[in-house]
């Protein structure tokens, strides 16, 4: 029998039920968090998108010990950037650019270690893992496949950064009928305004792409519903 939990968000209350709902984990990758990497190429303070790990650690250790399917994705291309549009290759002026080397191997290129998800948050073998090759998770992936074999309707987003990929993402499974709840301490940006404003977007209108809520809002429920351990 499906458990169903109450959880306190915005722009009101959701009930989640956790045998058809996934943790989505977007594109923690080195590449985006570490010093050195593409995203500091870019401009941007790394430390804005760190701040996500221990919240979203916490919120995947308790996903995990619940049984929630548990996705992740990395955003990245082919070594011959036959899937990377010259609008997204060439876009601004930076000094590095997809495909160059970089810090961590050839900057958001498949099997380099920067494209590959961060040590703390590293996916289990039994895990699902998305490469992507766009910002939405949906667009040229398995991952409506992946939600229709396992009969989920609800999602938990989390991931980088706020305005970009899980707003895309989130777009997205909004427009498949998916129920969304962005985890606001688990999604962040470079650039705080955006964090604030991307999460009220997403609960505006009464919810016109989901709700948003804190880890702290939904790691109890999941911890309540998690298997007894065995008694020794």
């Amino acid at each position: 029998m499906s458990e169903t939990v109450t959880v306190e968000a915005l722009p009101g209350p959701i009930e989640l039920d956790l045998d058809r709902t996934a943790l989505i984990i977007i594109d923690m990758q080195r590449d985006f968090l570490l010093p050195g990497g593409f995203g500091e190429t870019l401009g941007n303070d790394v430390s804005q998108l760190q701040r996500v790990v221990e919240p979203l650690a916490a919120l995947l250790d308790a996903a995990r010990a619940s049984g929630m399917l548990v996705i992740h994705t990395r955003e990245g291309h082919l070594p011959d950037l036959s899937d990377c549009p010259p609008a997204k290759l060439n876009r601004g002026e930076p000094s590095k650019r997809i495909g160059d080397p970089g810090a961590f191997g050839r900057i958001l290129i498949r099997g380099e270690y920067g494209h590959d998800i961060i040590d703390e948050l590293a996916p289990l073998d039994t895990e699902v893992v998305i490469d992507k090759p766009g910002k939405g998770a949906f667009y040229a992936t398995e991952l409506s496949k992946v939600l229709a074999d396992n009969e989920i309707t609800q999602l938990l987003v989390t991931g980088v950064t706020t305005e970009v990929c899980v707003h895309t993402t989130t777009r997205e499974a909004n427009d498949r009928g998916f129920e969304c709840v962005v985890v606001s301490d688990c999604v962040g940006s470079y650039f705080p305004e955006f964090q604030r404003v991307g999460l009220e977007m997403v609960a505006a209108q009464g919810g016109i792409f989901g709700w948003t809520a804190p880890g702290t809002a939904i790691i109890p429920l999941l911890k309540e519903s998690a298997p007894a351990e065995p008694a020794v």
